[in-house]
């Protein structure tokens, strides 16, 4: 009996361990989601109510990720509350959606050492900040870009931010999403190399708004 009990003690410690110490982290990635392609690979298929015809979401949040210079943490231990459906609801006009924001305080909101609506008020304060181009929001028909367009697009709208404090991602042969590296302060800061990954492509699909 008391080895089944230790042999049980020591699976639990093993499965808490498995999330990092929430507020252990050295910056946050901002990143925007271009929900025209979030809706082509993913959101069409699941019949999200953020692609419907008229809509018009852009730039969307993804997420507000703690980040470690080398790496990130993920679904940390906290004592704080999970957020209620009213938080989650709140944040679907930058989210798109109340289980994406459920989903990033559960993955990544729980490192943060806020609590959930802390870290949602943090999360909305950090895209409010980032101008997100216009003339993207322009667009009437799909086009082929270099990935380094919409890049430079961010950058001559935010000019306090540099090449080596952003990534511009694709996915499918498309542009998926901005991401910008902040201070806790959220101040741009210079990405690690981990985040530090821009999309190469010269052809990158960028479809416009639905």
């Amino acid at each position: 009996m008391i080895r089944a009990g230790l042999v049980w003690l020591a699976l639990a410690s093993a499965a808490f361990a498995e999330g990092e110490a929430a507020g252990d982290f050295d910056y946050y990635v901002l990143s925007l989601s271009w929900t025209p392609t979030w809706c082509a690979i993913e959101g069409d298929d699941r019949g999200s109510p953020q692609c419907d015809d008229g809509q018009g979401y852009g730039f969307t949040l993804h997420g507000l990720w703690p980040q470690y210079d080398d790496g990130w943490p993920s679904y940390c231990p906290t004592l704080e509350r999970n957020p209620s459906r009213r938080e989650t609801e709140a944040m679907v006009d930058i989210m798109g959606s109340s289980g994406l924001a459920w989903h990033q305080w559960n993955k990544h909101g729980t490192c943060s050492g806020l609590s959930s609506d802390d870290y949602y008020t943090l999360s909305r304060l950090a895209y409010e900040r980032v101008n997100r181009p216009a003339l993207l929001r322009q667009l009437e028909q799909p086009v082929r870009v270099p990935a380094e367009v919409i890049e430079e697009a961010f950058l001559e709208e935010n000019p306090e931010l540099s090449d080596d404090m952003m990534t511009v991602t694709c996915r499918d042969r498309r542009i998926q999403e901005v991401r910008i590296c902040l201070s806790r302060e959220l101040e741009p800061i210079e990405c690690g190399r981990d985040v530090s990954r821009d999309c190469s492509l010269t052809d990158a699909l960028f479809a416009p708004l639905r």
